[in-house]
C-alpha cells in the first residue's frame, strides 16, 4: 500500500506546477490576453462562423495533457472568435458588461489564494470584505444599517433569494400558495418569474398590473386590482416593481408604489440588476428615487460597475428575514457556526454553502479606480443613449422617445411607393437586425412591443464611446439603404 501511495503521489504532484512551469504558463496566457486587450478597439463585436466552433469537440478530454499553446490556439478559434463579444465596446444589444481587467486580476488572487468565503469562522477577511460592499451598495440606494445581502454569481440567483425571503418573511405555506397574489409588470425580467416557480409558488396568482404611456406600472391599477382580490378572498402578498425594464429601460414609479404595499402589507421588491448602479451619478438617483422605500433589491455589479459576468447582489432591508430564511446548519460546522454579531456569514444569507470568494473581483477594481471613472461611465451612458436617441430619428426612425436610462427601443418605416402592411413593416425591421448582425462591427437586439418588432439600443459597457454610437448610425443608415433598395428593386 505505502508503494502505491508514493508511485500515485509522484504522478499526482504533476497537479503542482513549478515556479518555471508557472512563469512559462502564465507568460503565454498573458500574450494571449494583452494581444485580445490591444485590438479590442479593431475586434468585430459579432462574428458569425458556419461551424460556430463545434471544432473544439475534436479535442476531447483526454489522458495526456496538451501544451499550452495548443489550448490557447483552441480556445482562439473555437471560443473566443465565433458568436458575441461581450467584450467589445460594440455590444449594444443586450445589457452588457464589460471585464475589468482589475476585476479580472481580483479573480485570479481568489482563485489562487481559494478562500473560502460561506463562513466567517473560515475566512474572516474575505467575508468582512463582501459585507463592507453590501454595506456600501445598501448605503447607495438609501437602506438603514439593518440592511444585509450577498454577492450572488448573477440578478436570478439574487433575485431568487429574494423572493423565497419574502415568502418566508409573509408565512406563505404551501396550503396557501393558491389563494396568494403576486402583482408585476408585463415587462418585469423573466427571471422574477423563474425564480417564483423555483421558490414553489408556481401556481400563484401573477397578476401582470396595467401600465402607463410609458410602460410603467400603473399605481391606481394596482390599487384597484388589490382590492378586487381582497374582496375576492384572495391574498396579496408580493409586488415587484423595476429600476430599469429589460425591454424598454422603464423605472417603475417607486414611492406610488410604496405607499401602496405598505397600505395593504405587501412584501415590496425593486428588480435593480440592470439599472441600480446609476443611483452613482446626479440624474439616476434622481430617477430613482423611492428605491429605499423597498423590503429588498437586486442590483448587478457585473452590469452597472462593468465588471465580468458571476457577480450580482441582493440586499434585503431587515437582515434578520434574509437570515430566517435562508440559515440552515449541521453538525460537522459546528465549529464555526457562530456568527460575529456584526458580521454575519454569507452561508447564513443565501442558498450557496460553497461560497468562493467573489467580493474580490468588486473591492480590487472600486479600490484601485476610485468611484469617479465608474460615476463618469455612467453619465456617459445616459447621455450617449440620449444622443442616440435623437440622432436615429434623423435617419428617419421612429423611437419610444427619450430614454430614462440606457436603453433605447427604435424601428424603420419604410419609405416605399406603396404602403407596406405591419407585417411587412416588422419583416423589414427585422432584417435590418439580421443586417447590423452579419456586418459584425456592432451587435444590436430586438424585442417586440405590442406585436411590433422592435431595435433596441442598449448601452452600458465602459468601451462604448461616442464613436461607437455614431458608427451605429452609419451602418443604420447604410443597411437601412441597401434593404430599401432590394425592396424597391422587387417591386419594379
Amino acid at each position: 500500500m505505502i508503494h502505491r501511495i508514493k508511485e500515485l503521489e509522484q504522478t499526482a504532484l504533476l497537479l503542482e506546477p513549478s515556479a518555471h512551469e508557472r512563469k512559462e504558463t502564465r507568460k503565454e496566457v498573458v500574450t494571449y490576453t494583452e494581444s485580445f486587450l490591444k485590438d479590442i478597439d479593431k475586434s468585430m463585436a459579432y462574428v458569425h462562423t458556419a461551424d460556430k466552433g463545434v471544432a473544439l469537440l475534436d479535442s476531447p478530454v483526454s489522458e495526456e495533457p496538451v501544451s499550452i499553446r495548443t489550448a490557447l490556439e483552441l480556445l482562439r478559434a473555437h471560443v473566443d472568435t465565433p458568436g458575441l463579444n461581450p467584450a467589445s465596446g460594440g455590444h449594444l444589444g443586450y445589457i452588457p458588461g464589460g471585464g475589468l481587467y482589475f476585476s479580472a486580476l481580483g479573480d485570479y488572487m481568489s482563485d489562487i489564494t481559494n478562500r473560502y468565503a460561506g463562513f466567517f469562522f473560515c475566512s474572516p477577511g474575505a467575508v468582512r470584505m463582501e459585507n463592507m460592499l453590501v454595506r456600501w451598495a445598501a448605503a447607495l440606494v438609501g437602506y438603514p444599517a439593518s440592511a444585509a445581502g450577498y454577492l450572488s454569481s448573477g440578478g436570478s440567483i439574487a433575485s431568487l433569494s429574494a423572493i423565497v425571503t419574502a415568502r418566508e418573511t409573509k408565512g406563505i405555506r404551501a396550503r396557501e400558495v393558491e389563494k396568494g397574489v403576486i402583482y408585476l409588470s408585463a415587462h418585469t425580467h423573466h427571471c422574477i418569474a423563474k425564480a417564483i416557480r423555483l421558490a414553489g409558488l408556481g401556481e400563484s396568482v401573477l397578476r401582470h398590473v396595467a401600465l402607463d404611456a410609458k410602460r410603467r406600472i400603473d399605481p391606481a391599477a394596482l390599487e384597484t386590482q388589490i382590492e378586487a382580490d381582497k374582496q375576492a378572498g384572495l391574498n396579496p402578498w408580493l409586488v415587484v416593481a423595476s429600476a430599469g425594464t429589460t425591454d424598454t429601460g422603464a423605472i417603475d414609479p417607486f414611492e406610488a408604489i410604496s405607499v401602496i404595499a405598505k397600505k395593504h402589507e405587501l412584501w415590496y421588491h425593486i428588480d435593480a440588476a440592470y439599472g441600480g448602479f446609476f443611483m452613482l451619478t446626479q440624474e439616476g438617483k434622481q430617477k430613482l428615487k423611492g428605491a429605499e422605500l423597498s423590503d429588498s433589491i437586486v442590483l448587478d455589479p457585473h452590469k452597472g460597475l462593468f465588471l465580468p459576468y458571476g457577480l450580482g447582489m441582493l440586499i434585503v432591508k431587515q437582515a434578520g428575514d434574509l437570515q430566517n430564511a435562508h440559515q440552515y446548519t449541521a453538525s460537522y460546522m459546528q465549529d464555526g457556526k457562530t456568527d460575529y454579531e456584526d458580521e454575519l456569514s454569507p452561508a447564513n444569507l443565501s442558498p450557496e454553502l460553497t461560497k468562493h470568494f467573489r467580493g474580490l473581483r468588486m473591492w480590487l477594481p472600486l479600490k484601485l479606480h476610485g468611484l469617479k471613472p465608474f460615476r463618469a461611465a455612467l453619465e456617459e451612458k445616459l447621455l450617449l443613449a440620449k444622443y442616440f436617441e435623437q440622432e436615429v430619428r434623423k435617419l428617419g426612425f421612429e423611437t419610444g422617445g427619450e430614454p430614462e436610462l440606457s436603453v433605447v427601443t427604435y424601428r424603420y418605416l419604410p419609405k416605399t411607393k406603396k404602403a407596406l402592411s405591419a407585417e411587412e413593416i416588422n419583416k423589414f425591421n427585422a432584417a435590418l437586425v439580421h443586417e447590423v448582425q452579419m456586418d459584425g462591427r456592432v451587435f444590436i437586439s430586438s424585442t417586440t412591443l405590442d406585436n411590433v418588432f422592435t431595435l433596441r439600443f442598449a448601452c452600458l459597457s465602459f468601451r462604448t464611446h461616442l464613436k461607437t454610437v455614431d458608427l451605429l448610425l452609419k451602418i443604420l443608415k447604410e443597411k437601412v439603404k441597401g434593404l430599401e433598395k432590394r425592396i424597391g428593386d422587387k417591386k419594379a
